[in-house]
């Protein structure tokens, strides 16, 4: 897969609706002006009109909450970028429930597992985002969690990540997160199938390179190599399969699901989508119609402050990783000294430096995007014969300062910044 994947990423921009400032009055042409300004007035009236109503019909889609148990104090920020860091968790559950038959019986497929646990980080000074993912077989020790019925659980030494879910809902993943991380998590988000698919749809589809086909019977899933523009159903095939990609394990999916994260950021950066203001309620919808919130996050005011926290982040900036794992019977357990390195740049905002990894799951480099060669030598002179100013130095007084430390080289991941692709699995090996 990648390889030296450094730092985190900005995302989003915000769309503004254009102003639209008064005609100049020329004499010949009064009437006429007068005609247009109150042409430009109407419409002026009915953005906002239609601004307001379509504020209210995503605030009436938003759903009751989830108490959290490091939820953040005081009212939702009103205007502009949440101020400090952020950490947020987005659960994916694999439960059939309100689903509908379309992902098997859910009177049969009854489970309810976190298959997806993703921790986003967001630098204090907005300046860099790492998103962490953990392996659903990874097993931890659970904490007392709150019984959504009343009551609590007791703690747990040696269970699955993916337990928690079902063990005492969203509140329990997050107190597992925490516990595991050392990272109090004031905002979460849980999201089912339906709700993947209707996000990748909001936003007009995905991107993703394919350097060999990919064929999954698990998920029906049927992709010929090149790019494919996933969404709706298809998208969520592909973030679930991982039989048809990589060696077949989890980590394998993890590594894939980071090729479509790294190009929907890519996406959601792009022009075409953060000008469109029709594409972004339908985004803004999507997310509170199809997610269940914590009461922390359960505000239209407080995601778009999120977002707009987001939005300057540069793609190099932006980091998906793999919470280091090694493998242990029946699954996975955290490698103690790679994570805390890991939490340890996370907690002090410095943006992961990856060291090239090399490992079956991986998904590889995208050959369309290789460099034809760097303008500069390996002295720092750029083509013209010029000198260039050193990158790490400091800018009020020009001494370079120490490039931050690569991370292990099991703490696997890339920046949104790297095109890679998905490299599918034989079938004969499934």
């Amino acid at each position: 897969m990648s390889d030296q994947v450094r730092t985190r990423t900005r995302a989003r921009k915000t769309p503004t609706f254009a102003r639209h400032g008064r005609l100049r009055k020329s004499n010949p042409f009064t009437a006429l002006a007068k005609v247009a300004a109150a042409a430009v007035a109407v419409v002026m009236v009915s953005t906002v009109s239609v601004a307001a109503i379509a504020t209210y019909d995503v605030a009436t889609t938003v759903k009751p909450g989830v108490t959290l148990e490091n939820e953040t104090d005081g009212p939702a920020p009103k205007i502009g970028a949440i101020p400090g860091g952020v950490n947020l968790l987005l659960v994916g559950s694999d439960s059939r429930q309100g689903q509908g038959d379309a992902y098997g019986d859910p009177d049969v497929e009854t489970s309810v597992l976190n298959d997806v646990t993703m921790l986003m980080h967001i630098a204090e000074d907005h300046s860099s985002a790492t998103v962490v993912s953990f392996p659903r077989d990874m097993f931890v020790s659970i904490p007392e969690c709150p019984d959504p019925s009343g009551g609590t659980f007791s703690a747990m030494s040696y269970q699955k990540i993916n337990t928690t879910l079902s063990y005492g809902g969203l509140a329990c993943t997050v107190k597992t997160v925490e516990q595991l991380t050392g990272l109090a998590i004031p905002y979460a988000a849980l999201v089912q199938f339906n709700g993947v698919a209707a996000m990748s749809q909001a936003v007009g589809g995905v991107p993703v390179c394919i350097a060999e086909p990919i064929h999954d019977d698990h998920t029906d899933l049927d992709l010929p190599a090149g790019e494919q523009v996933l969404q709706g159903k298809e998208a969520l095939q592909f973030l679930r399969t991982r039989h048809g990609v990589g060696d077949g394990s989890d980590l394998g999916r993890i590594s894939n699901q980071q090729v479509f994260l790294s190009s929907l950021v890519r996406t959601l950066k792009s022009s075409q989508t953060l000008s469109d203001p029709l594409k972004v309620y339908s985004i803004a919808k999507a997310a509170a119609k199809n997610m269940q919130l914590s009461n922390s996050l359960n505000s239209i005011d407080t995601m778009a402050a999120i977002a707009m926290a987001l939005k300057d982040i540069p793609l190099d900036k932006v980091v998906f990783v793999q919470y280091p794992t090694g493998a242990v019977d029946g699954g996975v357990a955290p490698s103690e000294e790679s994570a805390q390195a890991l939490m340890d740049d996370i907690k002090n905002d410095i943006v992961p430096v990856l060291d090239p990894g090399d490992a079956a799951f991986l998904s590889v480099p995208d050959p369309s995007e290789a460099s034809a060669g760097d303008s500069t030598d390996a002295g720092g002179a750029t083509a013209d014969g010029g000198a260039t100013a050193d990158p790490s130095a400091d800018p009020s007084t020009g001494d370079a300062t120490p490039a931050p430390e690569a991370l292990p080289s099991d703490v696997y991941g890339q920046t949104a910044g790297e095109h890679t692709c998905s490299a599918g699995r034989p079938v004969e090996d499934q």
